[in-house]
């Protein structure tokens, strides 16, 4: 089993994302288990504070080392084996390849999530990976794990129930997904690909994957310097 633990500020938003869809059948399947830990709670004074105001001045409040180095002491211990993340803007691009690495070499990550204006930086001194979902600003970085875990967990073996539809998804082979269509045949003057109706799968094959290479010429570009 995969095991995900999630060190936030703000579990309550991850409640309804996480039990729903894939990621509930994700869970009730037991392929993976996700754990939600309250940073608050790894705090040591009476008002449960997770930031304060940082050094040298500037604007907003920065999250202290001590709840994170304490939820890790305390969780984690000195199990090994357990890749460490901390979501951040200045990370490691999250990709597609990033997501298939991360299940096909770890059996249990921990993430945590930055919030308010920073995390303090002798937090980096304990982590494995720091990861960025994007390059734009965030208000937290739960909205980042969430993307990090459904990316990750549909890559199980076994979430999904078709295995042939992951082969088939964006970003494979560096190329974005062909079009899709479904009933009806005909719909306000736009017709189906004729190609995709007459049974010849060969046919249906090599449509799809130039399709595939023309709107990744046309949108991204960038993704076929990265190929072959």
């Amino acid at each position: 089993m995969f095991i995900i633990d999630v060190l936030t500020v703000f579990p309550e938003m991850f409640d309804s994302v996480i039990n729903a869809s894939m990621l509930k059948i994700a869970q009730q399947k037991k392929k993976v288990r996700i754990n939600l830990h309250n940073m608050r709670d790894y705090t040591t004074d009476k008002h449960r504070k997770v930031d304060d105001r940082p050094f040298g001045g500037g604007p907003g409040m920065v999250i202290k080392a001590e709840p994170i180095y304490n939820a890790i002491d305390s969780l984690l211990g000195k199990k090994k084996n357990i890749k460490k993340i901390l979501l951040s803007p200045r990370g490691v691009p999250f990709t597609q390849k990033v997501a298939k690495s991360i299940i096909k070499d770890e059996k249990h990550i921990f993430l945590i999530c930055g919030h308010y204006e920073g995390i303090d930086e002798r937090v980096s001194d304990i982590v494995d990976m720091e990861l960025s979902v994007g390059d734009y600003v965030l208000t937290s970085g739960e909205i980042a794990a969430l993307a990090v875990i459904d990316a990750t967990v549909r890559l199980i073996p076994g979430v999904l129930g078709d295995k042939d539809s992951i082969a088939s998804e964006s970003f494979e082979e560096n190329l974005l997904e062909y079009p899709h269509y479904t009933r009806p045949k005909k719909y306000r003057d736009m017709r189906v690909p004729a190609v995709l109706l007459n049974g010849n799968h060969s046919k249906i094959a090599k449509w799809r994957h130039r399709q595939a290479f023309e709107i990744t010429m046309q949108r991204r570009p960038d993704l076929l310097k990265k190929g072959e």
